[in-house]
């Protein structure tokens, strides 16, 4: 008789082994004659050579289909643990048939392009190193920029994930907000956090973010680095002034993806600074590898009213720019 010593990844473990062990059982039950104690992450084995490795080829689909889909049901275990190769195959290429699928989040979650230029902007990541998401709130820019990454990591084509935002005050005052700069900031960077959550277990997520696999930080933070193995992401990008573009544009190292997301008609900078994020879609827009996808009102996935106020505020806009027209005239 032989002994194995398998260690689960503590942050899934609970998904894995399912509640009350009832994944593992399953598992347990398809091999009778082992002997299997679990403690933990850990699970002991003792038995043949061949069904310890049967045991472990098992146990190893099921963490590759909860590492794809962010979920392991019943039927899940079932599939994969009893099933023939053949018949279990088939089944997940009949997951895969929808091209549109980004990543499956949380729980089985399916995220996917929404829209058109959604679309566009996960077709774009194959053909370009840097990718401009421009269009107004609610069109799923940093939704899709956040997917793609997670997407980028699961399948180990980078190393980690940043995710930055220039931290301006949109009619409030940072000082007057409690706590350190931490507790200051973290506000501003909550949408990149709800984003995470949605696709990522919460202690797998907090494991990344303890070991800077997932980095969210403020835009000022990002000087003088250089950003090789990741796949980078600034949000809001039309509160960074000309010069903050600029440098984080610069940071872009070997083997990186940069999104930069913003909508034009939202920029909090004072008066007297201009938006570094219309600058460069005025300068980059002819470089390759460079793509900048400009969203509309047709792709905003919030509540239908959010449609009807952002035509409003732009008929408004359109109104009072011809008003200032006639005047010079």
């Amino acid at each position: 008789m032989s002994e194995k010593n398998i260690i689960i990844d503590p942050t899934i473990t609970l998904e894995i082994l399912g509640a009350n062990n009832a994944n593992i059982n399953r598992l347990i039950n398809v091999f009778p004659k082992l002997k299997v104690i679990t403690r933990g992450n850990e699970i002991k084995l003792f038995g043949t050579n061949t069904e310890l490795a049967e045991f472990e080829d098992k146990l190893q689909l099921m963490l590759n289909h909860f590492e794809k889909y962010g979920k392991l049901t019943r039927q899940d275990v079932e599939m994969l643990t009893t099933n023939s190769d053949e018949e279990r195959f088939s089944r997940e290429a009949a997951k895969e048939s929808d091209a549109s699928i980004i990543v499956h989040g949380n729980h089985g979650k399916v995220i996917k392009a929404k829209s058109k230029n959604q679309q566009r902007l996960v077709d774009s990541v194959q053909d370009h190193d840097m990718i401009f998401a421009i269009g107004p709130a609610g069109t799923g820019k940093t939704y899709t920029a956040v997917a793609l990454a997670v997407r980028a990591l699961k399948n180990k084509e980078v190393r980690r994930i940043i995710l930055t935002r220039p931290a301006v005050e949109a009619g409030e005052n940072l000082g007057f907000l409690p706590g350190d700069l931490r507790d200051k900031l973290d506000p501003y960077l909550q949408p990149l956090y709800d984003a995470l959550r949605d696709m990522i277990p919460p202690q797998k997520l907090m494991a990344y973010l303890e070991d800077k696999t997932i980095e969210i930080a403020p835009l000022a933070f990002m000087r003088g680095r250089t950003l090789d193995n990741a796949y980078v992401i600034l949000d809001e990008a039309q509160n960074a002034t000309e010069g903050q573009i600029k440098m984080f544009l610069t940071r872009m190292g070997m083997n990186a993806k940069f999104f930069i997301t913003g909508d034009v008609t939202q920029v909090d900078l004072p008066r007297n600074q201009n938006s570094g994020l219309i600058q460069a879609s005025h300068i980059l827009k002819n470089i390759k590898s460079i793509d900048f996808i400009f969203l509309d009102t047709s792709d905003v996935v919030r509540h239908q009213l959010v449609t009807k106020i952002i035509n409003a505020y732009q008929k408004s806009d359109d109104q009072r720019a011809a008003k200032a027209k006639e005047k010079n005239i």
